[in-house]
């Protein structure tokens, strides 16, 4: 029996004492983490629904933290003299796989339930705001209106100009 498990935007293989390397996760030495399956076989049954995963729990021992090869650069521009040299080396944690088990089938009625109430919570939000909208309660400057412009108060692009030097003609240079 065997599990595709998801972990740190990747997906891993995982079987009974295997050690994966995944990206680093939060906790302790010796401390135990559930990792969500993706898909499961089971002596030659492939198990991919969702609702049928939910029952089946990944669960991972964290045997430590490691450093992944060191990946050296060098940036370097020709005739300046300009050199730069840097290195890096990535985090993980490895975990040590202690059991793919069937969970009780109440886990995936659970995350179901989870998943309607947060579908209904954004629901009665936009429905809160769309009536504060109508009532324009709270907007500064609702329902205010400016008055229409005169002749009086419009520029024309002449009247916009500066006038010319004086001692120079209209429209001529020295």
């Amino acid at each position: 029996m065997y599990a595709i498990v998801r972990c740190g935007g990747r997906q891993e293989k995982a079987a009974v004492d295997d050690v994966l390397t995944v990206d680093t996760l939060a906790g302790e030495v010796g401390s135990s983490v559930t990792l969500p399956a993706v898909l499961v076989v089971d002596d030659g049954k492939v198990i991919s629904d969702p609702a049928e995963l939910g029952r089946y729990q990944v669960t991972a021992e964290i045997m430590g933290a490691i450093a992944g090869p060191k990946i050296n650069m060098i940036h370097y521009r020709n005739k300046t003299g300009y050199r730069r040299r840097l290195g890096h080396r990535q985090r993980y944690t490895q975990v040590k796989i202690t059991g793919i088990s069937t969970g009780k089938s109440g886990t995936a009625k659970a995350s179901t339930a989870k998943a309607s109430t947060a579908k209904a919570a954004p629901a009665k939000a936009a429905t809160a705001k769309a009536s504060a909208g109508k009532t324009g309660a709270g907007k500064t400057g609702a329902g205010k209106t400016s008055p229409p412009k005169t002749g009086a108060d419009k520029t024309t692009a002449a009247g916009s100009k500066a006038a010319p030097k004086a001692g120079t003609a209209a429209g001529k240079k020295n």
